[in-house]
């Protein structure tokens, strides 16, 4: 009889450190991983499996509808925000198209088990594009349904997926015979901030100038940061971020009004990291080396964004404001890290 279980893609980044650990804490959850390279080793004992391969394997991607009885996918896996402007067709390739592979096999479970496999997925900022900055200073906090015209490949693959994300839950063969006949998908997305976590390192997002500023400030390490001073998104810590992935998957789907839901925390400018990380490590050297076309591209997120559809839907609300995620989070962890 096949193990009833719960999908981690991209189980080595920074999301999956937390997301793992959580579930293995807080649930009975028979937890798979998937990862391009070995799963990390302290992550091992939480899984009950964990597999090297790539979610554009289709053997792969069939063994595991043969081996398991999948709940569950959170779908972490993808290229982030300035990798992916490096090699803008790799990542689209596995952006969209391994999510459009995972959404089939969670179509396929679906039907096999008669219940929609729920499929959460972690979805950006990035999805935003704001055409002007003198637009962005004098816009309110933005909603889902605005500014959708991302500038990055990054951007355009979030936004496309979870328009896919809709499309496997709601429209799925819509010309078929027996359309409306079968189980499909229940595709449920979260627009991230920034995120900063004290467990990970920073891997290749375009809002990484906050977290690098403490890692290098904490290793004693001079650091540029990219951006001007004046730059301003909204962020959230990882703890956060992990409660909002667990808590969107837990809620009733007649409770849900939409597909995808933005959640924050607070909003920073860099000068404002800069002045925190300084006065936690007074010998941080940290200066503002602007990199323009990275510049352009942050100048295009929102400065703030508004979760009161996630509030409302499925009761969010963060557990770190900005005091508590910089003195009682972030800064006494990767302090201690690096000691």
């Amino acid at each position: 009889m096949r193990q009833k279980v719960v999908l981690v893609t991209g189980a080595n980044g920074e999301i999956g450190h937390g997301l793992i650990r959580h579930l293995a804490k807080t649930t009975e959850a028979n937890i798979v991983a998937l990862d391009v390279v070995p799963l990390d080793k302290s992550l091992r004992p939480f899984c009950s499996t964990y597999i090297v391969g790539d979610i554009l394997d289709q053997m792969l991607l069939g063994r595991l509808v043969v081996e398991h009885e999948i709940a569950t996918i959170y779908h972490l896996a993808s290229i982030l925000s300035t990798k992916a402007e490096y090699n803008p067709e790799t990542a689209h390739r596995i952006n969209v198209e391994g999510t459009m592979n995972l959404l089939r096999l969670a179509v396929e479970q679906s039907q096999w088990q008669g219940t929609p496999v729920r499929f959460v997925y972690p979805s950006s900022i990035a999805a935003y594009g704001i055409p002007t900055l003198n637009e962005k200073t004098q816009a309110k906090a933005a909603c889902e349904d605005e500014w959708g015209h991302p500038t990055t490949m990054y951007g355009c693959n979030k936004l496309y997926c979870e328009h896919l994300g809709r499309y496997y839950s709601s429209h799925y063969r819509q010309l078929a015979a027996d359309c409306g006949g079968s189980e499909t998908v229940d595709f449920r997305a979260i627009r991230f901030p920034g995120l900063i976590s004290a467990e990970t390192t920073p891997t290749g997002g375009t809002s990484d100038y906050g977290p690098e500023m403490l890692h290098a400030a904490a290793k004693g390490e001079d650091y540029n940061c990219f951006v001007r001073p004046d730059t301003t998104i909204p962020f959230m810590v990882m703890p956060d971020a992990i409660k909002a992935l667990i808590s969107l998957e837990a809620a009733p789907r007649n409770r849900l009004s939409q597909f995808v839901y933005n959640v924050t925390s607070f909003s920073l400018s860099a000068q404002e990291i800069f002045k925190i990380v300084l006065k936690a490590f007074p010998e941080a050297k940290i200066h503002f080396a602007v990199d323009e076309c990275r510049q352009k591209i942050v100048d295009t997120w929102p400065e703030r964004l508004d979760d009161s559809a996630a509030c409302q839907d499925w009761d969010w609300k963060p557990d770190f404001d900005c005091e508590r995620s910089f003195h009682e989070y972030l800064i006494p962890a990767i302090r201690e890290r690096y000691q």
